[in-house]
């Protein structure tokens, strides 16, 4: 199995398919002073994630903020557990909130894992929220087409580049999974017109530079436009 990694100044992958559980998503962690995790894998593997984030050299009691960027379980599985035991708040979007607290339609079945709901503090409504956590602003914006509650999440200025945490911008985009093909494609351009610098994948990884990351969205974007 791989080892967890340092993505650029205070950014870690912490967790994956390859890192903590085979049906982990890519898993990232920011220090912020206080420590935030952008999603939490299926659920089997959360031991594994608390230890590579010690294996980064920080401390998993300083967990104050999980953010989720949309209800599948490879993304949302770990959530209650880590929640519960770090007392962390957590922030998703409105429209995959009810997926959240309740556990429908999140896709557990599918993984051979058992969903514990969760409940979602921080409610993010519209396209664009903003929020200060330690010195980094966050910034959220609000990209259906995978699920209806899908988010990005933005860090400007990280070692003088832009940081976009985009999971699943590969898809799939099936009705099945509450995807919105014509909505994605809208998300997918507004993704591409950001520049961004380095992109944190939910399975593809960490993709850089800034041409690649332009060529990784713009492939879906063409794909989705040729079905």
């Amino acid at each position: 199995m791989s080892e967890p990694f340092r993505v650029i100044d205070n950014i870690y992958m912490v967790g994956s398919s390859e890192i903590s559980d085979s049906r982990d998503c890519c898993v990232y962690l920011i220090d912020a002073s206080e420590l935030v995790l952008i999603d939490t894998g299926a659920g089997k593997g959360a031991d594994r994630l608390l230890d590579n984030i010690l294996a980064m050299g920080l401390m998993p009691e300083k967990l104050s903020t999980i953010i989720i960027t949309h209800a599948h379980i490879d993304h949302i599985g770990s959530l209650n557990y880590l929640k519960t035991k770090y007392n962390a708040r957590v922030i998703a979007h409105e429209a995959d909130t009810q997926a959240i607290e309740s556990g429908k339609k999140v896709g557990a079945e599918y993984y051979g894992v058992k969903y514990q709901p969760c409940v979602v503090d921080i409610k993010l409504q519209g396209e664009s929220n903003n929020l200060k956590i330690g010195p980094f602003e966050f910034q959220f914006l609000h990209i259906p087409g995978h699920t209806p509650g899908s988010i990005v999440v933005i860090l400007n200025d990280i070692e003088g580049k832009r940081v976009l945490f985009g999971q699943d911008i590969h898809g799939p985009y099936h009705p099945m999974w509450g995807g919105e093909p014509e909505k994605a494609i809208g998300s997918l351009e507004k993704l591409r017109d950001l520049r961004a610098d380095i992109l944190c994948e939910g399975h593809y990884g960490v993709i850089k530079p800034a041409a690649e990351v332009d060529e990784f969205i713009s492939d879906f974007i063409d794909d989705l436009k040729n079905r």
